[in-house]
């Protein structure tokens, strides 16, 4: 099976790579531009199945379909809300949610695998999902309220230093060294920042890339953050992430 992934992202671009290798499957091409995307695909033999990003660096990914007919089967990988998306199924084997869950892909893979033992590619409506999505791209969480007594407290993300929880709380460390208790899960926080500013380094914490003062080499092929307004938390990279969290940085 030949695969293509087309993603602006690189980091996300290489894990979704190696979750496909934990299935037993390749994609030996990685394509991050719609201009990128048009030049592969006038000069090379159109894949099989196509993992596609909605918003790339230069434009929708839909512009592709402007000027190449595609030929491939297509499963859309995008942070744009459910309600939005109804219409690929109709149009598209399936569409996973970001950050892309590895039973969520298996599954996707599976729906392939089945449709195509009986059936040819179906084309799909490129116009009906440009007008249902409006052209927009993805937004992501600006500011954050926390109660102070009867006060409201605003917090721009800008200002995060890091989420962490504790107690069964998820909490605000910002970058003047202050705490906030959020009425939020750390799952939550995760999905709905932008992930080229903020990444979950572990369970309990997700760290802001401009807080980053410093990265120190820890015990078990771990990684240690400096980061601003640190407080009393000692933030480890998990071993299991410090690979996606180098890729991250770059």
């Amino acid at each position: 099976m030949k695969i293509l992934i087309i993603e602006d992202e690189r980091p996300a671009a290489r894990r979704l790579r190696r979750m496909l290798e934990a299935l037993n499957l390749k994609a030996e091409t990685m394509l991050h531009s719609v201009e990128e995307s048009i030049d592969w695909f006038t000069s090379n033999p159109h894949p099989d199945l196509i993992f596609l990003d909605i918003q790339l660096s230069d434009g929708l990914s839909f512009e592709i379909f402007d000027t190449i007919s595609v030929k491939s089967a297509i499963i859309f990988t995008t942070a744009y809300d459910e309600y939005a998306l109804k219409a690929f199924k109709l149009n598209s084997i399936d569409y996973l949610m970001k950050p892309i869950d590895h039973d969520e892909l298996a599954v996707a893979i599976k729906k392939f695998r089945d449709y195509f033992a009986v059936n040819e590619v179906q084309q799909f409506n490129i116009d009906d999902i440009k007008k249902l999505l409006n052209t927009s791209t993805p937004t992501y969480k600006k500011r954050y309220t926390a109660r102070l007594g009867q006060r409201i407290k605003i917090i721009e993300s800008s200002d995060v230093s890091y989420f962490y929880s504790e107690n069964k709380g998820t909490y605000i460390h910002t970058l003047e060294g202050r705490n906030y208790l959020l009425d939020t899960t750390l799952d939550l926080v995760e999905n709905e920042t932008d992930p080229k500013l903020f990444y979950r380094v572990s369970r309990k914490y997700v760290v802001n890339v401009n807080a980053i003062d410093d990265i120190i080499s820890y015990t078990n092929s771990r990684l240690e953050l400096k980061l601003k307004a640190t407080a009393d938390h000692q933030i480890i990279v998990s071993r299991e992430r410090v690979k996606d969290f180098k890729e991250w940085l770059e």
